[in-house]
């Protein structure tokens, strides 16, 4: 009978090649958020104010594709009231999922997901669990 496999997460313990262990970044922000560059209405300037507040985003480098998926997002707003009001509209109806799809790949592609931060290997901290305590304070009793 074969070994059972391990998990990535003991793997990733005992320092496996094929694995990488995820990096724990806090989400605190990094000071002030900017200024976007252009005028967002209500949901764009709501997702502006909190992408800026993860720790990975560039303020030089990251500032123009948060600003086009700001963007984005509000065109999605005028865009989907315009096709609730006219049922009739199906080219504006595909012109919304299309334009979906381009907001959900800008998502992931600033890691704005959480299955993206996964892959990623960025992981937001967490609380210690009772057990992970306990090894800390073995840990602690043991050096």
């Amino acid at each position: 009978m074969p070994n059972p496999g391990k998990s990535a997460h003991v793997k990733a313990a005992i320092g496996s090649r094929s694995v990488v262990a995820p990096v724990v970044v806090s989400a605190a922000p990094l000071g002030d958020v900017p200024e976007p560059p252009r005028r967002l209405e209500e949901s764009g300037l709501a997702l502006w104010r909190e992408a800026w507040q993860h720790g990975w985003l560039s303020r030089v480098a990251d500032i123009t594709m948060v600003s086009l998926l700001c963007e984005r997002l509000d065109e999605r707003d005028l865009l989907r009231a315009y096709v609730l009001d006219n049922p009739d509209a199906w080219r504006e109806r595909a012109s919304l999922r299309k334009l979906e799809e381009q907001i959900e790949s800008s998502l992931k592609s600033l890691l704005l997901t959480p299955a993206e931060r996964i892959r990623a290997g960025v992981a937001e901290a967490k609380a210690q669990s009772k057990l992970e305590q306990l090894l800390a304070m073995k840990e602690k009793r043991d050096q």
